[in-house]
């Protein structure tokens, strides 16, 4: 491991101008991914800031029904949470799907969003990859690629986003608030994280020195959600695809509102918008269900290993819509 010199910060302002004023400069919180990363050889910083004790680990509702999530609180802490467990079940289901509990005890909200691939070509540290050395090529494509993306992908990148707590995030429209040396801006989830393109070195669209402070949660409303995750095993395991979905119903059986979001098929949570598009208004049918996800998968290319992806993501999309509608089918 490269040596490093280690500061803990007094307060935000102190972190952000701490690393914005040194290029290898990095933010450590609960450090689950940071840590394995640095005795991996893949991050090698000049700097790390230490911002595990800085005052934002709270969970509170603001006075205009939004809820903030402080950076810093532990996925733990967060998924059994009150306003969590009763007005956002899905993001605490996701949370519950991630990881072990020891990890869940160290995340944080701010580090799980920043998590970067399990891709094993990133993780291996004398293969080829473009997002751990830019312009070295990917030694997936043409090599093992049951785990990659069949959403989003491009020549130089195929890897996955890992986390289960993002997907939820997505589905539930919430918002990254980010302080940089600029001020403090407000990010929608669903563009935080970026497709790979030709930098896929670049997971979000952060500036170097901006600090993930909190994530708000949009008023809750009357609606049904859930987060299904399919892995290899009952856990410890990330996903090969997860759904997230928050519906509210008319009373005749249509779908008034709903949000999807995909995990484990690309290089960001997916928003299903066009099956969303399909759904709002429709009559909660199986038919209407499948009709949308083989709308948002049409796209969906597979890359030889991983073709069970596109039935798998269909059928977990048409299987979470039937739970969160309360089990229609054949309308």
């Amino acid at each position: 491991m490269k040596p490093f010199e280690y500061r803990r910060a007094e307060d935000p302002a102190d972190a952000v101008a701490a690393v914005a004023g040194e290029p290898d400069a990095m933010f450590l919180a609960g450090g689950t991914n940071l840590v394995d990363h640095l005795k991996l050889g893949i991050a090698n910083p000049d700097l790390l800031v230490d911002i595990s004790r800085l005052p934002l680990n709270g969970v509170e509702e603001l006075p205009d029904g939004r809820v903030r999530i402080g950076a810093t609180v532990r996925n733990s802490d967060l998924a059994a949470h009150p306003l969590i467990r009763e007005r956002y079940r899905v993001l605490s289901q996701a949370l519950l799907a991630g990881a072990s509990g020891q990890l869940r005890n160290m995340a944080t909200t701010g580090g799980n969003l920043l998590q970067r691939t399990r891709c094993l070509y990133f993780q291996d540290v004398t293969t080829p990859c473009n997002k751990r050395e830019p312009g070295t090529g990917c030694s997936a494509i043409g090599g093992y690629t049951r785990n990659h993306a069949i959403l989003g992908a491009s020549e130089a990148c195929v890897a996955v986003h890992p986390s289960d707590m993002a997907v939820a995030m997505a589905a539930l429209d919430a918002e990254v608030v980010v302080r940089g040396p600029s001020g403090e801006r407000n990010i929608p989830l669903a563009g935080f994280h970026r497709l790979p393109g030709d930098k896929p070195e670049r997971d979000t669209v952060l500036e170097h020195g901006e600090l993930v402070t909190a994530v708000l949660l949009p008023p809750a409303t009357q609606s049904h959600s859930a987060y299904r995750k399919v892995r290899d095993r009952a856990s410890y395991a990330f996903a090969l695809v997860s759904v997230a979905a928050v519906v509210s119903m008319n009373g005749d059986g249509t779908i008034r509102e709903v949000r999807m979001a995909l995990g484990g098929v690309a290089h960001k949570p997916w928003r299903a918008e066009r099956a969303e598009a399909i759904l709002r208004g429709a009559q909660a049918s199986e038919e209407n269900f499948r009709r949308a996800a083989e709308a948002e998968l049409e796209s969906a290319s597979a890359l030889g290993d991983n073709a069970f992806k596109i039935p798998m993501a269909r059928n977990t999309m048409v299987a979470v819509l039937r739970e969160v509608t309360g089990g229609i089918s054949n309308v």
